[in-house]
């Protein structure tokens, strides 16, 4: 098979794992690289990631088959009019940005219809920078296309194709259709987390009573609220309009909720948490959404000594990486005084199976 050049500009989180996907499922891959931080160039070519490190955006580019574009999202349309002159008409440009609508409209004005999908993995992680990047990122998560209408079904295949590749799952939208969707199960979601946590810190006690016991159920909801802050200002800035127009519909509901409430509507706050649970419960469980879901379970184990350091030790010997293990002290909406965390579903399955062999009681 002839040897696929594919370029990135930006190598932070989801250029760097795009960029490890690659490496690691399509062997006949050269990946030239331009990032800002230079360190982050020398630690990819280190870890044979990147092959070609440019040192600006130039004529290495040249020869790509496919570019990257995984700056942040205004950075990106002007590194686009930069490496633009060096082009190949063959090559096919595609972004990573969780907002499309920006992007569509840059390539237009450049031309560049006949050349250009629009890519938004939807995964992503709390931790941000190559130096956190992981190909199974990509893995079973939805991949979304927003081609041009001047793009060929051609280029649309076969960027499928490899999007499949990678381990992921290729969705084509309209890119209008994908800011719409993304405002309500992705960006929407962020400003709440981070004003929920906002209203706790605002109202807490002096002592930090409400900190302390945080735990359960918020810390669940408001997990994406530790989210990059310089991201979530981009996406709210470049996706308003659609952030605005669900933001209002939540408001509404917030505000017939609280009527509800004042007149101790029984039946209507039953219909709530009712209609709420059943839908909820109709969602696939996979880690192909937009927010990642957190591989862990709780656990129950005996408060003696050297409980805790038996769990452990029983995973460690199976060589099962644990991501993170705390004790659960507000147990108000939890099951579980252990709770365990981990890299990904694989390892997720295998400590679940090797713990409930030894008895364990294991709650998602």
């Amino acid at each position: 098979m002839a040897r696929l050049k594919i370029g990135f500009i930006g190598l932070g989180l989801i250029g760097g794992s795009i960029a490890r996907a690659l490496k690691t499922n399509i062997p006949e891959v050269s990946i030239t690289a331009y990032d800002v931080n230079v360190d982050t160039l020398k630690l990819a070519v280190r870890e044979q990631v990147v092959d070609y490190a440019a040192i600006s955006i130039d004529n290495n580019f040249s020869d790509c088959d496919y570019l990257f574009l995984c700056a942040p999202v205004q950075k990106n349309d002007v590194n686009l009019m930069t490496v633009k002159q060096f082009l190949s008409p063959a090559c096919l440009i595609t972004d990573v940005g969780s907002v499309k609508t920006q992007i569509h409209t840059v390539i237009r004005e450049a031309g560049l219809e006949s050349q250009f999908i629009g890519g938004h993995p939807m995964t992503g992680s709390e931790r941000t920078g190559f130096a956190n990047s992981k190909a199974v990122l990509l893995e079973n998560a939805y991949y979304i296309l927003t081609p041009t209408n001047s793009v060929s079904q051609a280029k649309l295949e076969q960027y499928r194709e490899l999007v499949t590749r990678l381990g992921a799952i290729p969705l084509i939208l309209d890119y209008e259709q994908h800011d719409y969707v993304t405002a309500a199960i992705s960006h929407l979601p962020h400003v709440i987390a981070a004003s929920l946590v906002n209203l706790v810190r605002e109202h807490d006690s002096a002592d930090g009573i409400m900190k302390m016991i945080a735990a359960g159920g918020f810390k669940d909801i408001t997990r994406i609220a530790s989210s990059s802050a310089i991201m979530w200002q981009q996406i709210c800035l470049t996706n308003t309009e659609n952030i605005n127009i669900l933001l209002s519909n939540y408001i509404h509901a917030l505000q017939v909720i609280q009527e509800q409430l004042s007149a101790r509507d029984a039946d209507a706050l039953y219909e709530l948490f009712d209609s709420a649970r059943i839908y909820r419960d109709s969602f696939v469980d996979a880690s192909s959404g937009p927010i990642k879901r957190s591989y862990a379970f709780k656990l129950d184990i005996a408060d003696r000594p050297g409980g805790l350091a038996t769990v452990v030790g029983l995973l460690a010997e199976r060589a099962i990486n644990i991501k993170n293990i705390g004790i659960t002290h507000n147990r108000e909406d939890e099951y579980g005084v252990l709770h365990m965390e981990f890299y990904n579903e694989e390892a997720l399955h295998s400590a679940k199976k090797i713990l409930s062999e030894h008895d364990y009681s294991i709650q998602d």
